[in-house]
């Protein structure tokens, strides 16, 4: 057989590109197939008009100026879930995006493309709760350790810096009662800055002599916020300001000569043969290209799934391997909520000296509260269109004034505004500041992903998403929300809602393919030998409620690291 690389990876985004690199660096030939585009790359100079070549193998390859001119930062440009550069679909923006089927209705926020999801996380890079880990799952804590070092000495991860939000949020943590945390590892609860895969602000950042164009094209971030539209600052794109894994460990993969990526190939089946012992191995994919639909198979000695949560069990299911129940099952989410405070202008001068918070100002969150157990809360600035939805229109509540308010509740409204109530909060944008619950919501075998019985796309059955949360993570929720206001209440909030958002908004999707169950220690596939994954599916659990990116990039080193071993000794 001829192979066309020794490790064929599927998906170039949070897991796949830090697998790729690895792998790389270790001497072993690597071929990335990604279904999404490729911005910032001069093969693909308008990467949604035109197919343009197969594949770049180069940093040479790699252009700011053209990324730039791509991560445009305007909201609609880049997240609308239809037609924006940063959504769930092909390259050919005029096309619909790829259908998923959420029977309950909501929003599964994911992106294509080379960074994948990353290109619009909010990069909040916290390590899991190590009561997550110890004694739950096949591997302990202490081993990830070593894993979660390196990410971070690579990306690199640090505290993120103060800005008026942050200062708004210590402030009212402090006054409630709660300790600060210095450490990486939080067993308490306690507030902390953020750990944070942004670069620190450059020093120049307040030298009125430069313009702002000259600042955003020098390295270092700009604290310019809407981080969830794209990062386009900094000199080169290994050194933009926020380190999606396209301007992290895709130039480090590149630079190994050991890395191929190829865009806008989509992965339809994983092939299989039985060898001599008669155990069941991968040995390549079928593709399609999404520009012209055409279809073919590659080669390799090892195949890594790393298209996500939702993907990756429905590759497992479209290619009718080995049947096991847990594929797919055992969805986490972090159960989100959001909840705002609005403060009047004299009590933010007394506070931070400065008239108004204005919450879009540096990173999307530099701040967090940890609660090992329940989850976390995160202080939160989002751009203006995005604060309005997620604050105003996204409730399981139904309309604020038709809710009877309940004494016992810290919060003012629960629901969407109307009328010259949402008229009055959103004047008021630059005064609010706004929580994000995540919830340590447990893996439960009801939830998850399946095939449609009946619809299809082009690359097969669709996949469908459940998802019900148990009365304890409501519970948790609950209490989640009531420590958020308080906080909020005690920096000096005048008035406080509570979205209420349902249960399926998608984001943090994680445990749909886990270790243990339809994986190994070492994340090869029980069923499948030479098969391994890569990505979110494989956590046990929810790690606690803690954002799951980190822990997904030490995993995928490790994993790199066992398939060199156990394959390309």
């Amino acid at each position: 057989m001829n192979f066309d690389a020794d490790v064929i990876i599927i998906g170039a985004g949070g897991g796949g590109a830090v697998a790729a690199k690895e792998l790389g660096e270790l001497g072993v030939k690597v071929l990335i197939l990604e279904a999404g585009p490729w911005y910032g790359n001069k093969k693909w100079s308008h990467p949604n008009q035109s197919r343009g070549p197969v594949s770049s193998s180069s940093p040479d390859d790699l252009d700011i100026s053209l990324l730039r001119q791509q991560y445009t930062k305007f909201e609609h440009s880049m997240n609308d879930t239809t037609s924006g550069r940063l959504r769930w679909g092909a390259a050919d923006r005029r096309r619909a995006p790829w259908q998923r089927i959420i029977p309950t209705g909501g929003k599964l926020w994911q992106a294509t493309g080379v960074g994948g999801t990353t290109q619009h996380y909010w990069a909040n890079s916290p390590r899991a709760y190590s009561m997550a880990i110890d004694d739950v799952w096949p591997i302990s804590y202490r081993e990830l350790l070593p894993y979660y070092e390196k990410v971070e000495a690579t990306l690199p991860v640090r505290p993120a810096p103060t800005t008026a939000k942050e200062e708004m949020f210590y402030y009212g943590a402090k006054k409630a009662g709660w300790p600060f945390l210095n450490t990486l590892n939080p067993t308490t609860p306690g507030y902390r800055p953020q750990p944070n895969a942004i670069l620190h602000p450059n020093e120049q950042l307040m030298d009125t002599s430069k313009s702002l164009e000259e600042i955003s094209k020098l390295e270092g971030c700009t604290l310019c916020g809407h981080c969830v539209n794209g990062c386009p600052h900094g000199p080169s794109m290994d050194k933009v300001a926020k380190r999606s894994t396209n301007v992290s460990y895709v130039p480090l993969a590149l630079a190994t000569g050991n890395v191929e990526i190829r865009p806008n190939t989509f992965t339809t089946k994983i092939l299989t043969e039985h060898d001599p012992k008669e155990e069941l191995r991968a040995i390549g994919v079928e593709y399609r290209d999404t520009w012209t639909g055409e279809t073919g198979e590659l080669y390799g000695k090892v195949i890594v799934m790393a298209a996500g949560c939702i993907e990756s069990p429905r590759l497992w299911l479209n290619s009718q391997l080995p049947n096991n129940s847990w594929v797919g099952r055992g969805l986490t989410n972090h159960y989100w909520d959001w909840i705002t405070g609005v403060f009047d202008e004299k009590d933010i001068m007394g506070i931070l000296g400065q008239k108004h918070i204005n919450p879009f100002v540096g990173p999307t969150s530099g701040a967090r509260f940890d609660y090992p157990g329940l989850g976390c809360i995160q202080p939160s600035g989002v751009s203006p269109g995005l604060f309005s939805g997620l604050t105003f229109g996204f409730s399981q509540s139904g309309y604020a004034f038709k809710q009877e308010h309940s004494a016992q509740d810290p919060w003012d409204l629960q629901g969407r505004l109307v009328g010259n109530e949402l008229k009055e909060w959103m004047h008021n944008y630059q005064n609010t500041l706004s929580i994000l619950i995540l919830t340590d919501d447990q893996p439960q075998k009801k939830n998850g992903v399946t095939l449609d019985p009946i619809l299809k796309d082009e690359h097969g059955p669709i996949p469908s998403i459940r998802y019900t949360p148990s009365k304890e993570d409501k519970k948790k929720r609950d209490q989640l929300a009531k420590i958020s206001a308080e906080i909020l209440l005690k920096a000096g909030a005048k008035k406080i809602i509570r979205t209420n958002w349902p249960a399926h908004l998608f984001a943090h999707i994680e445990s749909t393919m886990r270790m243990g169950h339809v994986v190994d220690d070492i994340c090869e596939a029980y069923q499948v030998k030479r098969l391994f994954i890569a990505d979110n599916s494989v956590h046990y659990n929810g790690i606690g409620g803690a954002n799951p990116t980190l822990t997904t990039q030490a995993l995928a080193t490790r994993t790199a690291e066992k398939v060199a071993m156990k394959y390309f000794s």
